[in-house]
Formats: structure tokens, C-alpha cells, sequence
């Protein structure tokens, strides 16, 4: 029987771990509740071709994303999660930062989409998801980031919900008002709910946090040191979304939107333990001033949760996927055998957040950064390989083997660190160059 009086509960209640992550989870929540909507409304108002043009370019966008803020988000969270005082600056070089790289990155994305899906995209999707995505996105990712340096998740997952709610009544907006729904139509909408939720971001965080202030002195080193977090980012990025715009070259827009979906109900099953990391991610960087074995042994303390909760996501998954069809419309029927054979990569993820974040805690990022590297390019090279010949099912194959090799590699590489300093005597993590 619970018995709130009982010790243990009384040390969940003054955990501020506990706190955050409730509150994370309390908002995620809600933002699912909200995706799922206007993902439904979306779904059926495209069909899988549409949908399916539209998910292959906001995929390539996302490849590029994270430099778009050159991982200064990163570098907030670390910085001030050690030393309070150094928002103002941290925050507004990382809004700089963001505006510029954001518009160069808009020209790249424009000119790789002429070359790569401009015979079955408008190159106009390109050039309203890549506003959207690589500067003002950019701007609501900060923002909560900005929140979660300092430990307050409530904060940050008040901006995620915000975001997905301005972005459900742009897609009612689409369902109900817009007679021949496109994927044009829903980009211009896409973009217009993703500037009011950054117009917001930014102006609750500089009131409540403090307005920011360029420091011209400490751009130079933070920009470089957030470059590694950049590359981590965009190579997390390309293993998670690079196949969906690959499906969209190597095979049909439809078999993207069937992968997409299926994916995409993978990534909301995924956002407890993302609530988990949200919650910790400060942590790290604290434990971190002292090595590696000090936050792998954070990491471990974790781990029994969330994957306790991975392995029974997966069986719902499992079991609950012949409902997707019925959700949202028969066309997608084949989204259900996908998210069935996507379902173990939640494991896998859990496994590797949980020893990269140590890893990054411990000022490893440039060694985190090239391993997940490394799998991106296997990643995008098995895609090749069995995409043309098995259509998503071989995307869904190529997830499956890259994720399990990167959960492997990373908690490899912390045991061998982790070796290395008890043979020497000490928790260090000098073995690594790394500028962060």
C-alpha cells in the first residue's frame, strides 16, 4: 500500500531531480497530448505523399539545425550550471550566434535541396521549414535551455507547450479552413507558429532570467567550444532523421510518410526519458568538474530506471501497434509493422544519452562528437545500401543497427576511461584533447 509518509517518498518530494522531472514529464504531457492532435490533423490532411515531402525536407533541415546555433546552448547550460552570473552574456551571444549562423545555414539548405529533392519538393517548402527551423526554432531551443542551467524544468517545459500548442492551431487552421491542404499551405503555417512561440521564448526568458548582452571576448572561445556540441547535435541528428529524406530520394514519398509516422510515434514514447535527461543534464556538468568516473557513476544511478521504462514502452509499442492505422487512416496501414521494428531502439537510446551525457559532463564532447560521427556515416551508408532494396524496412534495419553500435561504442568507451584513470590513481579525463 502507498503510504506517502513512508522515507522514500519524502526523498522523491525533496529531490530536485525528482521535482524537475516531474515537471518535465507533467509538461511533456500535455505537449503530447497536443502533438498527437495536430499530428493527426496533419497526417490526414496531407495523406502519405504530402506528409511524406514535407518530413523529407524538415529531415534535411534537421541535419543542418544544430549549427545553426553552433551548440551554444550547450555552452549556456554548461557555463552557467557552474557559475550563475554568466547568463546575460552566455544568453546573448547565443542569440547572436544563432541569427547569423541561422541565415548562412538557410543558403546551404536551399542550395543541397535544389540538388538533392527539388524534383519532388518545392524548393519554397525548403525556404519556409528552413526559416523556421535553422533561426527562429533555433531561438525556443535556447530559450529552454536557457531555464534548464539553471535547474528550472518547469520553465522549459512551459515553452515546449507552448510551441506545440501555437503549432496544433496551425494545423487546425490547416484541416478546417484550407480546402486542398499542401505541403506548401502547412510550411507557411509551420513558419508563422514557430515565430510567434520564439517571439514569446525570447521575451519570457529575458524577463524572468535576465535580457542579454553581447561579450564580444568570450564569443570567439564559446562559439569554438560549442562547435563540438554542433557536430554531436547534427550527427545525432542525421543518424535519427537522414533516413526519411533518403527515403524520399531512394524510394517513394510515400514510404517516407509511413517511416515517418512510425518514427514519430517512437519519439513521443521516448519523451519521459527525455524528461529524465532534461532533468539531469546540469547535473553533469557539476559532477563533471570532477571526471569521468564521477559522472558515469551518475549515469549508472540512472540507468535502471529508464531502461525499466524502455523495456515496457517497447512491449506496448509491440502490442498497441496495430492501432495506428485506425488512428490515423488506413493509408498509413503499413506504420504499424515499422513501429514494430523500431521499437527496440528505445533501449538502445537510453544506453547512450545516459554515458554520452557523461561523457559531456566530464568536458569529453569532442570524443562524444566523434563517435556519434562515426555512426552517422555508417548510418547514411547502410541506408544506401538497403533503402533502395527494402524501402523503409530497411530504414527501419539501419536504425536499428546504428543505435545498437552507438549505445555500444559510448558505454565501451566509458569503461575504458574509466580504467584508465584507476591505473593511474586518479578521475581524470586527461587522456582526451578536447578544447571543452
Amino acid at each position: 500500500m502507498w503510504n506517502p509518509a513512508h522515507p522514500f517518498w519524502a526523498k522523491v518530494r525533496s529531490s530536485r531531480v525528482a521535482q524537475n522531472t516531474v515537471s518535465m514529464l507533467a509538461g511533456n504531457a500535455v505537449t503530447l497530448i497536443i502533438q498527437g492532435l495536430y499530428f493527426v490533423l496533419v497526417a490526414r490532411s496531407l495523406g502519405p505523399g504530402q506528409y511524406g515531402g514535407f518530413v523529407g525536407a524538415i529531415s534535411l533541415i534537421a541535419v543542418l539545425g544544430p549549427f545553426s546555433t553552433m551548440g551554444m546552448g550547450g555552452i549556456l547550460v554548461r557555463n552557467v550550471a557552474r557559475q550563475k552570473d554568466l547568463f546575460s552574456q552566455s544568453w546573448g551571444n547565443a542569440i547572436c550566434v544563432t541569427c547569423v549562423s541561422g541565415s548562412v545555414l538557410l543558403v546551404v539548405a536551399l542550395l543541397l535541396a535544389r540538388l538533392i529533392l527539388s524534383s519532388k519538393v518545392p524548393l519554397t517548402v525548403f525556404l519556409l521549414v528552413g526559416l523556421s527551423d535553422l533561426i527562429l526554432a533555433g531561438v525556443v531551443t535556447l530559450a529552454g535551455q536557457a531555464y534548464q542551467a539553471f535547474e528550472m524544468l518547469g520553465g522549459m517545459a512551459r515553452i515546449a507547450v507552448v510551441l506545440s500548442a501555437v503549432r496544433a492551431g496551425g494545423a487546425f487552421l490547416l484541416f478546417i479552413w484550407i480546402r486542398h491542404p499542401n505541403v506548401v499551405s502547412w510550411s507557411i503555417l509551420y513558419l508563422v507558429t514557430t515565430a510567434i512561440s520564439a517571439i514569446y521564448a525570447f521575451f519570457r526568458v529575458s524577463r524572468r532570467l535576465g535580457y542579454p548582452r553581447l561579450a564580444l571576448g568570450s564569443l570567439r572561445a564559446d562559439a569554438l567550444d560549442g562547435f563540438y556540441f554542433s557536430v554531436s547535435l547534427s550527427a545525432q541528428s542525421i543518424y535519427n532523421n537522414i533516413d526519411k529524406t533518403m527515403l524520399v530520394r531512394l524510394a517513394t514519398l510515400e514510404a517516407a510518410g509511413i517511416y515517418a509516422t512510425a518514427y514519430r510515434v517512437l519519439d513521443v514514447t521516448f519523451q519521459p526519458i527525455l524528461s529524465l535527461l532534461y532533468s539531469t543534464y546540469a547535473k553533469f556538468f557539476q559532477h563533471g568538474s570532477m571526471g569521468i568516473q564521477n559522472t558515469t557513476r551518475y549515469a549508472r544511478r540512472l540507468l535502471p530506471y529508464a531502461l525499466g521504462y524502455g523495456a515496457i514502452a517497447a512491449i506496448c509499442l509491440i502490442v498497441a501497434a496495430p492501432l495506428l492505422p485506425i488512428v490515423i487512416g488506413r493509408p498509413f496501414l503499413d506504420a504499424s509493422e515499422a513501429l514494430r521494428w523500431l521499437s527496440p531502439v528505445l533501449l538502445f537510446k537510453v544506453v547512450h544519452y545516459l554515458f554520452s551525457n557523461a561523457l559531456t559532463g566530464a568536458d569529453l564532447q569532442g570524443l562524444r562528437s566523434s563517435i556519434q560521427v562515426a555512426v552517422a556515416i555508417f548510418n547514411v551508408g547502410l541506408n544506401c545500401w538497403l533503402i533502395p532494396a527494402y524501402s523503409w524496412r530497411g530504414a527501419a534495419w539501419a536504425s536499428l543497427a546504428s543505435d545498437g553500435l552507438l549505445a555500444t561504442i559510448v558505454y565501451i568507451v566509458t569503461l575504458v576511461l574509466i580504467a584508465r584513470a584507476n591505473s593511474k590513481g586518479t578521475d581524470t579525463n586527461e587522456p582526451v584533447t578536447n578544447s571543452t
